[in-house]
């Protein structure tokens, strides 16, 4: 789902993206089923991104992959570019989000997935550049998850089931597999979970509560430390806000490291149900979605 102050806009696995306002009145729908069939287990596409025109959303997944954009206030689509490549089996699935950024003084838009982290224009869809090399081996079932997060003009990219990342610097024209690779790490990585981005450092927390703070454009850890073991995953995003950083556990306890000077693990609170989304900082407060409540936390 994504905002755009006004109006929401959300993709669901029904194939049906919606437009609604605030008070709940749907103002148009649009089924997106014509686009192929779904072959994705968790969802139908990714969620939503507004540019300052359109809005955009990616459908990856074998055979049928595109990336779209629609007109925000009438659902009608403005463009839409085919993005299929030849992959080992579901390593063309992908779940990440596109991220809005800026190539050449232009807004573009960047999409992970089918083994490719390519920059395309938000005027027309046209690929600006794209990288691939990062299954060399050809490993099967390598789904996208979790998704990439910018740092400065750096790309970091999740990738290998949370057993790899890559840093990829923006910009370029064509293939900048080899010009703009920055470093590789086969030691660590996030599956579900999205990278976090606070103060120009780059914040992995593992599924299994590994916590590890890297340098974007060397690749390398300022600190590794741990949340306490547990037998549930961390499928949430961390979020950082001031200098704590928050990591909801599958099993509904919120974990909560002070990050100013290294980590120090600040403690945990049990919601009581099961949590699976980011939370959401706003001003001092914090929002947490459960399984069946949402939570406004103080200050």
């Amino acid at each position: 789902m994504v905002t755009d102050g006004e109006k929401l806009y959300a993709l669901f696995k029904s194939r049906n993206l919606a437009c609604l306002n605030f008070k709940g009145k749907i103002i148009w729908q649009k089924d997106l089923s014509g686009y192929g069939k779904d072959t994705l287990y968790w969802d139908f596409g990714t969620s939503p991104i507004l540019t300052s025109k359109h809005l955009i959303v990616a459908l990856m997944r074998k055979g049928n992959s595109w990336l779209l954009a629609f007109d925000p206030n009438s659902g009608e689509v403005a463009w839409k570019k085919a993005r299929n490549y030849q992959t080992p089996p579901e390593c063309d699935h992908s779940y990440a989000t596109p991220t809005l950024i800026e190539h050449e003084g232009q807004e573009a838009i960047l999409v992970w997935g089918a083994e490719r982290l390519s920059a395309h224009s938000a005027k027309d869809g046209e690929m600006h550049w794209v990288s691939n090399g990062f299954n060399p081996k050809q490993k099967k079932n390598w789904v996208v998850v979790g998704s990439q997060v910018v740092a400065g003009d750096v790309v970091v990219v999740p990738y290998g089931r949370g057993t790899h990342m890559k840093g990829i610097r923006m910009g370029g024209k064509g293939d900048v597999t080899e010009s703009h690779l920055l470093w590789t790490r086969t030691d660590t990585g996030c599956f579900v979970p999205s990278p976090a981005v606070a103060q120009g450092k780059v914040y992995v927390v593992r599924d299994r509560g590994e916590v590890h703070c890297i340098n974007p454009k060397t690749g390398k850890s300022h600190w590794e430390d741990a949340f306490p073991r547990a037998s549930s995953s961390y499928y949430a995003s961390p979020t950082v806000a001031g200098t704590k950083l928050y990591a909801p556990r599958e099993d509904g306890v919120i974990l909560v490291a002070d990050i100013a000077k290294g980590f120090r693990f600040h403690g945990a609170f049990d919601m009581g149900e099961r949590v699976i989304a980011a939370p959401v900082p706003i001003k001092n407060r914090i929002l947490i979605r459960g399984e069946r409540n949402l939570f406004c936390f103080g200050s």
